[in-house]
């Protein structure tokens, strides 16, 4: 008996889906191998018991107890909102601001562009170690040295509890901000001159030409990058992990560091169950906090 297929599907056939569909199949199975089974792979590992050496052991939702009563999960549970909570102050604001006032310049305004986007281009690990040396505690260090010119520090900056958190946040939103500058002024070519005439015939100041006409003109774009800012900081590991490796004191142990050091710390196999365990958890609070957010500010992103 021949194969009929729905009206509906000979409709989108004929119309190019099926050319679709044969580009698509290289996508798809790239991604489910790079991606879902990787995925799926994570969620078996987390109720088993296993150093990726012997032989698994199914132990239900052992690994999960575990990492709850690890007293150091809470420490990096802190840390971690105490980054995101500093990212959010300082970084999240800071390529807005950029984005706007490199709009405002008639002359040279590309240069300036490629110079923002500049630190983006370095490889993280370069620039981390660039700004590890500037932040030697030391007298003769790049910012103790800028500091002693009008009298202060020098300063303890990674190995103070009080200010290597600050001084993680600082480096990070230099290395990042790049990218979200970029995406803002492209976003800020799309708001109509008219509202910015208007507002010049107004007499209005710059930051209230910001205020009443770019922020309600940008909401959809700040609403995402809010999200993945949130998204990022909360899988901040690269900084605390080769900064100071969690310290001083485990100050900068992070979510993922954690995780990096159940899975790692150990060289004669470790902890993948609860890695992986500590892993789905995140990805679940992340996901969830999405899902909420985007909830609550649908109203106000099509306003």
């Amino acid at each position: 008996m021949p194969l009929v297929l729905p009206r509906r599907a000979r409709v989108r056939i004929r119309g190019g889906g099926l050319s679709t569909l044969v580009f698509l199949i290289p996508l798809l199975l790239v991604f489910g191998v790079f991606s879902w089974i990787p995925i799926g792979r994570a969620v078996v590992m987390s109720f088993q018991e296993t150093n990726l050496v012997t032989p698994s052991t199914f132990v239900g939702l052992q690994n999960f107890r575990d990492v709850l009563a690890d007293p150091l999960l809470w420490t990096a549970v802190k840390n971690t909102l105490y980054f995101a909570f500093l990212a959010l102050l300082f970084g999240y604001p800071v390529p807005l601001v950029a984005a706007v006032l490199m709009s405002e310049v008639r002359r040279f305004k590309s240069l300036y562009s490629a110079l923002a986007y500049l630190p983006v281009v370095i490889p993280p690990v370069v620039a981390v170690l660039l700004w590890k040396f500037f932040y030697d505690a030391g007298p003769t260090g790049v910012f103790n040295t800028i500091l002693g010119y009008v009298g202060i520090g020098p300063v303890s900056w990674l190995q103070d509890s009080a200010s290597v958190m600050p001084s993680l946040v600082l480096e990070a939103t230099w290395a990042a901000a790049g990218g979200t500058v970029i995406i803002y002024l492209a976003a800020l070519t799309g708001v109509s001159t008219d509202l910015y005439e208007a507002a010049e015939i107004d007499r209005a100041s710059i930051w209230r030409k910001v205020w009443h006409v770019t922020m309600p003109q940008l909401r959809g774009v700040l609403l995402i990058t809010f999200i993945l800012q949130i998204v990022g900081t909360a899988q901040v590991f690269l900084e605390p992990f080769l900064f100071t490796d969690g310290g001083p004191a485990n100050s900068t142990t992070t979510l993922l560091l954690l995780i990096y050091n159940y899975a790692f710390a150990n060289s004669l196999g470790g902890e993948y169950g609860m890695a992986t365990a500590l892993s789905i958890m995140l990805a679940v609070v992340l996901g969830l906090l999405s899902v909420l957010y985007f909830r609550l500010t649908r109203g106000w992103s099509k306003s």
